[in-house]
């Protein structure tokens, strides 16, 4: 499995390599959310949260499948603007100012991405404009709690009131925790940017892509990129660019914004903090027969990012919901998932923190 990026006519000067400080703000969010997918970044979780203004940490409750499950392609505006040629701003500021001038569709679309089940890869109705899509966000979202419910109502009543509210976020972020971080990890992702973008000039794009991720690779014969991930998708450079965007806080996420008619990003990790000890010899051996079966690992991909209810994994997996119970009876036996109750909502999600326990290869490649 993988995600395709057809790179056909692409000219050199076109590829950029370029940090994105809303992009990290993104990774921040994401690793106050889910501590667990970022071991390395324990102690400075365990301060932000300690000092964090509690109205704040409730707004972050309120929209956090933003960020949450995966990342919603909001954090790379830039990727969407006409001509797919557009880069990240300097600050901010500047980059906030790029997702103000996102359409009203693309803006809901990429908020609800991971809430109604439209087509990523290829056009399709919008949730604005078709009450099916519309009524299948909202489902989804109930389905995440009240608070996932309410942004999703209003995000599609008033999209432009949402706009407001998520810059202001974005914003109070910034002043509460994110400008510090910024200030340090930015000239670590600026010297990487360099770097890249120097072996791209001299040495070409195979040998900058090899420097990202052994997971991304260039096949020259059929011009393409393919990203081993376990999750399939295609996309295409056409006349614009390709975005290369490092990140510091978002190891292990190897990310591919591969949405139809938007500019393609590789948003890679520059860092991989250590782990944790393994696990007893015995629950190793119970953990890996568990994960030995395709489908649990493909099943172990969506709830390592978010949690699903039976119905859900089954329809993503083109499978009877008897058969994925199945499945998931083995990796909660195995002591590898959690499942809570939500109203009528029965959810699942993996304890990531134990999958870490089984080594970075394992789960950087669930997260990637």
């Amino acid at each position: 499995m993988s995600v395709d990026i057809d790179i056909s006519g692409l000219r050199p000067e076109r590829v950029s390599v370029v940090p994105s400080p809303l992009a990290e703000l993104s990774m921040a969010l994401h690793a106050l959310a889910e501590p667990g997918h970022h071991p390395g970044l324990q102690g400075w979780v365990t301060g932000v949260t300690a000092r964090l203004d509690s109205h704040l940490a409730d707004r972050m409750c309120e929209a956090d499948f933003l960020w949450r499950t995966t990342f919603s392609d909001l954090f790379l505006p830039y990727a969407g603007i006409p001509g797919r040629a557009a880069l990240p701003g300097a600050t901010l500021a500047e980059d906030m100012d790029l997702l103000d001038k996102l359409s009203d569709e693309q803006f809901v679309d990429a908020a609800l991405e991971f809430t109604c089940a439209t087509c990523y890869s290829t056009p399709g109705p919008t949730a604005l404009s078709d009450a099916g899509v519309r009524g299948r966000a909202l489902e989804r979202a109930a389905a995440r709690g009240p608070r996932q419910l309410r942004f999703t109502e209003r995000l599609l009543a008033d999209p432009p009131r949402t706009r407001a509210w998520l810059r202001q976020f974005l914003q109070d972020c910034d002043e509460a925790f994110f400008s510090d971080a910024w200030s340090r990890l930015r000239h670590q992702l600026a010297a990487d940017a360099r770097h890249k973008t120097d072996l791209l000039r001299r040495k070409g794009l195979a040998e900058a892509l090899a420097a990202v991720s052994p997971a991304v690779t260039l096949d020259g014969t059929k011009g393409r990129i393919v990203v081993d991930k376990l999750g399939e998708g295609r996309t295409a450079t056409g006349d614009g660019g390709l975005l290369l965007v490092p990140t510091s806080l978002g190891w292990p996420h190897l990310m591919v914004l591969h949405r139809h008619g938007w500019q393609p990003v590789l948003h890679y990790p520059v860092a991989s903090p250590e782990l944790s000890a393994p696990p007893s010899l015995e629950q190793l051996t119970l953990r890996m027969t568990a994960l030995s079966h395709p489908v649990r690992m493909r099943i172990c991909r969506h709830l390592a990012r978010s949690a699903y209810t039976t119905s859900e994994l089954a329809q993503a997996h083109g499978m009877t919901a008897p058969e994925i119970s199945r499945h998931l009876g083995v990796l909660k036996k195995a002591g590898l998932i959690t499942t809570r109750r939500r109203g009528r909502y029965v959810l699942h999600q993996m304890d990531v923190t134990a999958v870490a326990r089984l080594g970075s290869d394992f789960l950087e490649g669930i997260l990637r």
